[in-house]
């Protein structure tokens, strides 16, 4: 109990900028909790999602029925549902239209795929860079409070005519917080960015192969007529 009250006695006792920079790192780890959070869930029901569809899809379910249910409007298409529906969506569009090849076809299905599966993998790369941006900028953030709390506790030597250790252990003790702040914020920044990072790389190839395996079922589709 005593040491959690000299910590906080050190940082309410640090001077404004080390204070400032400690409220800053705080800020940021606060933030990238909040992102971890978040992001998992996000990436564990993208997961499940693409599950169920390709269950669903790969059931032998007709795919016409299988658009419908995914436009219905009930809820919203997300990931690799998304990707179909653009697809089924474009190609079902260019059918009916007099005088277009099936090349043509298949090509704006691979277009419209493409675009809807950029804009799934963007969705959940959001706030990724700011985890980033914790992992690699707070242990800087953190050494220049250091510095700068070291810095004033040796200016403070200068009115003491015998400097001992426990006249500068207080002011490089409340520097030192500064540096372990910054390192409580970056490491699960940096551990939660790669982490996702390669689970977004997986989804995005898992996307990729069923926009592959789609588009060779429509251009059978496509030939046959």
């Amino acid at each position: 109990m005593n040491h959690e009250l000299n910590m906080l006695e050190l940082i309410l006792g640090a001077s404004l900028p080390v204070q400032l920079v400690m409220l800053l790192l705080l800020l940021g780890s606060v933030a990238s909790w909040a992102i971890i959070f978040a992001k998992k869930r996000a990436l564990d029901r993208a997961v499940n999602e693409a599950d169920d569809f390709e269950e669903r899809f790969w059931s032998g379910a007709d795919l016409g029925q299988l658009f419908k249910d995914s436009s219905s409007g009930e809820r919203r298409a997300w990931g690799m549902e998304a990707i179909f529906e653009a697809g089924f969506r474009e190609f079902a569009k260019l059918r009916q239209r007099r005088g277009v090849d099936a090349r043509t076809q298949l090509e704006g299905a691979q277009r419209a795929m493409r675009t809807s599966l950029t804009r799934e993998i963007d969705r959940l790369e959001h706030n990724l860079e700011f985890l980033a941006s914790v992992g690699s900028i707070a242990p800087y953030v953190g050494l220049f409070g250091t510095v700068w709390g070291i810095m004033i506790s040796f200016q403070g030597l200068a009115n003491v005519k015998e400097a001992t250790i426990a006249t500068v252990a207080p002011g490089i003790s409340e520097a030192l917080i500064a540096t372990a702040m910054g390192l409580f914020a970056a490491i699960p920044a940096v551990w939660a960015y790669n982490r996702y990072a390669t689970r977004v790389e997986r989804l995005n190839l898992r996307y990729e192969n069923f926009a592959e395996e789609f588009s060779s079922i429509l251009q059978r589709q496509a030939h046959l007529e």
